[in-house]
């Protein structure tokens, strides 16, 4: 069960009854919660000690390494979730891709999937493939007590244009290519991410994640047409095959301002928005009955406290009228903000929104 069910006859545990659960079921809250996409990393000094000299792909299968570096922005932030430290092609790696995260580039791919015959490389994803999952959400909730845990996976369709690109792609090509032309490989490719990515979460869940977030990093270079027969159908059987465990589910993309409508559709609680959609459009786009996320554009951090402030309240105001609302960024945190910055911006929000 759920670190953040709360069963009859139960008392309700201390994650349930957190702030940042309670925005996204849409219920009263006592401040707006703050996370930060990409919290855990680049951006603090202390992460970077602890990582240095370790391979990223290696320093998602350590344990005690994946719970430190999880556990540091809750320490420095005094944020209201955590996220699971890992990498959307953690996955693909325990199935046995040959893949490696080179430095400066992202996800490379040794032998990019483009054919039928390579769908048989994905083969099915069991729990006992990432036991050092299990292993670390465990040590991470004994630590975390009532700040929930985030899990997370990359969308089928972001996972689809790392494996056939064979790596990050500015115009994904190839990934357009084999979708318009190759219409029936293209949805078992994505069909069999799927299951791959839903069994990823369920792992998480299983251990204790109160929470998951789906990462569709680069579906925003679709039209909305090919997202809604090309993408659609794949996301939601993620979001389907993980219903049953009653945690929300929070969708995000970037540059997905034309999809937002089509993303809530694929069964999301909670939908992501970056910085280009103000959040009232967005919830208009969205539709009744989803929670929100997001959305300073990362780069404001750089600026002066001030100035800062002034578009948290831009913020805060557009989402004044939200069903639910969880403070993010519009999109990860970049590697050269200065970690004060973020620690002065969760302060400012709990105090703007503190009812």
């Amino acid at each position: 069960m759920s670190a953040n069910q709360s069963p009859a006859g139960k008392q309700p545990t201390a994650t349930y009854e957190s702030a940042f659960l309670k925005a996204c079921r849409r219920e009263a809250v006592p401040h707006t919660p703050v996370w930060f996409m990409r919290q855990a990393g680049r951006s603090l000094p202390e992460y970077r000690k602890v990582r240095e000299g370790i391979p990223m792909l290696e320093s998602c299968m350590r344990p005690e390494l994946v719970t430190e570096i999880t556990l540091q922005p809750v320490r420095r932030h005094g944020v209201d979730a955590a996220i699971f430290f890992s990498d959307i092609v953690v996955p693909l790696k325990a199935i046995g891709i040959d893949l490696d995260i080179k430095p400066g580039i992202g996800p490379v791919v040794e032998n990019p999937i483009r054919s039928r015959a390579d769908l048989a490389r994905l083969r099915d994803l069991t729990p006992e493939d990432v036991t050092y999952v299990t292993e670390a959400i465990g040590l991470l909730t004994r630590e975390l007590g009532g700040t929930p845990l985030i899990g997370f996976a990359g969308a089928p369709f972001t996972l689809a244009s790392y494996l056939v690109e064979g790596g990050p792609s500015r115009n994904h090509e190839h990934t357009k290519a084999l979708m318009y032309g190759d219409p029936q490989l293209w949805a078992d490719l994505l069909d069999r991410l799927a299951g791959i990515t839903a069994a990823f979460l369920k792992v998480q869940i299983e251990a204790g994640a109160s929470a998951v977030q789906l990462f569709d990093s680069w579906v925003g270079a679709l039209a909305p047409a090919d997202y809604s027969r090309s993408v659609l159908p794949a996301s939601r059987k993620v979001f389907e095959a993980v219903a049953g465990y009653g945690v929300p589910r929070i969708h995000f993309g970037v540059g997905t301002g034309e999809l937002l409508g089509l993303m809530g559709e694929a069964g999301a609680d909670v939908v992501g928005v970056d910085w280009r959609v103000p959040l009232d459009e967005a919830a208009r786009r969205v539709g009744p009955g989803k929670a929100l996320q997001g959305n300073l554009d990362p780069a404001v951090l750089f600026s002066s406290r001030e100035a800062v402030e002034t578009k948290t309240r831009e913020i805060l105001d557009a989402a004044a009228g939200l069903e639910g609302h969880v403070f993010n960024l519009g999109h990860g945190v970049l590697p050269s903000t200065d970690p004060d910055a973020l620690t002065r911006l969760v302060e400012y929000v709990h105090t703007q929104t503190a009812r």
